[in-house]
C-alpha cells in the first residue's frame, strides 16, 4: 500500500518494510538525478527482499526443528535412524545448506522458541488436510490457553521475548549465538540488549563473551553502563573499563585466603581469557617489571601494551578496597613510564588500579587534579548468584513496561 508520509514523501509499506517514493510528478529533474533515485530505490527494495528471505529461513528454521522433534517423539519408524537421524536426513533431503549442524540448530530453535508459533495464521480447515502443518487450535485449545493466561505470570513467562519481534528483528545467525547460552534468563537479556542496540552478529558474540549480562546485574549504574559507546552495537577503540571484571574463569573462590600473589599468579595461568576480559588490542608485555625511581626498586604488576590506544597500560592489582595511596603509587609508575619507556608514535600511558571494593566519592577526589589517565574499577572471583541477576532484569522489565505505557 501506498502511505502518505508528507506533502510531497510518500512511501511503500508491506509488512513493516518500507520503499521511499519521490514525487516526480511535478517540477524537472536531470538524468543525474534519475540515476540516483533508481539506485535509492534498487538498494531500498534490496534491503527489503534482504530481511523478507531472513524472516523465511528462521521460519522454515523453526519448522524443520518442529518437524525433527514430533518424528523423534513420534516417528513410525525412527526406531530405525536413532542417533544417525540428522545424518542420516542431510543425505536423503540433499538440498544445499540443510546439514547436520542446520538441523541441531533448528531442533534446538523449536524447543528453546515455542513463542515462535506466535508468528502462524492458523486456518480453519482439518488437520488431515494440513499433513505436517502445526495443529490448529481447537474451542478448548483457546480456553485453556486463556486460563494459563489469567494465572499469576512467572518470572519466565513475564521474560520472554515474543515471536514477532524475534522473526521482526533477530536474523537466524543471532538466534544461533544466543542459543549457546545455557541460562534463560541470560538469552533474554541478550535478546532484548541485541534488539535495542541493533547489534551485529560479531559485536553479540563479543558481548556474550565478555559476560555483558553479569556485568550488568551487579553493577551500581546498569542505565549509565548499558550506555556507552560499545554497547550500542558499533566497534568502537576505545578503552572501555569494565566494572566489576569478573575472574570466575581463575577458578578461585572469594571466601578462601587469596592473597595479591595468588591472584596474580592465576590471571598470568589464564592469561588469554585474562585478556580477552580486558577487551580490545590488549598485548602482554611484562609481570613486576622493575623500575628504579630515585634508586630505588619498584614492581608494577602487570603491563600491557594497547595495539589500538598504542600505549602502555600499567595494571597494579590489591587485594582490598580502594585506598588513595594505592592510586598514588599508580600514578607514580604512569608518570614513569610517560618519561622513560614511551616510544615516538606512543600515546601518553594509562594505569587502572583494581581493587575488591571501592566509594564512589573518594574514587573521585582522589582522582581530581591528576594530569596522568587513571582508572580505579572493581573485580569479582565469583559470578553473583541467580537471584540477584533476576531481580535485575525485572527491574529492567517493570521500566520498559512504564516506557511503553
Amino acid at each position: 500500500m501506498l502511505a502518505a508520509m508528507a506533502k510531497d514523501s510518500i512511501i511503500y509499506n508491506h509488512d513493516g518494510m518500507e520503499l521511499p517514493v519521490d514525487d516526480w510528478k511535478h517540477g524537472e529533474h536531470s538524468f543525474v538525478e534519475l540515476t540516483h533515485v533508481i539506485q535509492s530505490t534498487h538498494d531500498a527494495a534490496q534491503t527489503c527482499a534482504v530481511k523478507a528471505i531472513n524472516r523465511m529461513q528462521t521460519m522454515r528454521n523453526w519448522l524443520i526443528g518442529y518437524y525433527i522433534v514430533e518424528f523423534e517423539q513420534h516417528g513410525k519408524d525412527r526406531a530405525e535412524y536413532g542417533s544417525q537421524l540428522l545424518k542420516k536426513l542431510e543425505e536423503r533431503v540433499n538440498r544445499k545448506g540443510l546439514n547436520v549442524t542446520l538441523f541441531k540448530n533448528a531442533r534446538n530453535f523449536y524447543l528453546l522458541y515455542p513463542q515462535m508459533e506466535d508468528n502462524f495464521v492458523f486456518l480453519n480447515v482439518p488437520l488431515s488436510n494440513c499433513k505436517g502443518i502445526p495443529k490448529s487450535p481447537t474451542l478448548s485449545d483457546f480456553l485453556s490457553t486463556k486460563l494459563e493466561k489469567e494465572k499469576s505470570p512467572t518470572v519466565l513467562d513475564q521474560l520472554k521475548t515474543s515471536g514477532k519481534l524475534i522473526i521482526a528483528k533477530l536474523s537466524f545467525s543471532h538466534i544461533v549465538e544466543i542459543m549457546a547460552v545455557d541460562d534463560s534468563l541470560a538469552r533474554y537479556f541478550y535478546e532484548q540488549e541485541c534488539i535495542k542496540c541493533t547489534w551485529s552478529v560479531r559485536e553479540l558474540r563479543r558481548q556474550i563473551s565478555t559476560n555483558l549480562y553479569v556485568r550488568a546485574g551487579i553493577s551500581s549504574n546498569p542505565e549509565k553502563m548499558l550506555s556507552l559507546p560499545g554497547m550500542k552495537g558499533h566497534d568502537s577503540n576505545e578503552l572501555q573499563i569494565r566494572e566489576p571484571f569478573t575472574f570466575e574463569f581463575l577458578g578461585l573462590r572469594a571466601q578462601e585466603v587469596v592473597t595479591e600473589q595468588d591472584i596474580e599468579d592465576a590471571l598470568i595461568t589464564h592469561l588469554q581469557e585474562f585478556i580477552l576480559e580486558l577487551g580490545k588490542g590488549f598485548c602482554f608485555e611484562s609481570r613486576q617489571k622493575r623500575i628504579v625511581i630515585d634508586d630505588e626498586y619498584y614492581y608494577p604488576d602487570l603491563v600491557f601494551y594497547n595495539r589500538y590506544l598504542h600505549c602502555s597500560v600499567i595494571l597494579e592489582l590489591k587485594d582490598s578496597e580502594f585506598s588513595h595511596e594505592n592510586l598514588g603509587q599508580l600514578n607514580a609508575y604512569v608518570s614513569y613510564y610517560r618519561e622513560n619507556e614511551m616510544q615516538p608514535g606512543d600515546n601518553p600511558p594509562i594505569g587502572i588500579l583494581l581493587c575488591t571494593r571501592k566509594g564512589k566519592k573518594m574514587v573521585e577526589y582522589a582522582l581530581a587534579g591528576m594530569d596522568n589517565q587513571l582508572f580505579v574499577s572493581t573485580y569479582m572471583l565469583q559470578l553473583p548468584d541467580k537471584k540477584t541477576l533476576e531481580d535485575f532484569l525485572l527491574k529492567q522489565l517493570d521500566k520498559t513496561s512504564k516506557y511503553n505505557d
